[in-house]
């Protein structure tokens, strides 16, 4: 269990590391659009990311990730 949450670290870091390291400017847009969005709206979009990624962790783990 401890292997499967330290290899999932690491790749949410590295993605986020490519994001920051080959496109910065996006990162940019896209916290302007946050701050411009309403707070519920932002509050729906990260229970939604939480919910895929309950999801992908039981599709992984039920494949025998």
């Amino acid at each position: 269990m401890i292997s499967t949450l330290i290899l999932a670290l690491g790749l949410v870091f590295v993605i986020e590391g490519l994001v920051y390291a080959l496109a910065p400017w996006l990162v940019e847009d896209l916290l302007e659009h946050m701050r411009n969005m309403p707070l519920d709206t932002r509050r729906r979009l990260g229970l939604l990311a939480v919910a895929c990624g309950v999801l992908l962790v039981w599709i992984a783990r039920n494949l025998g990730a």
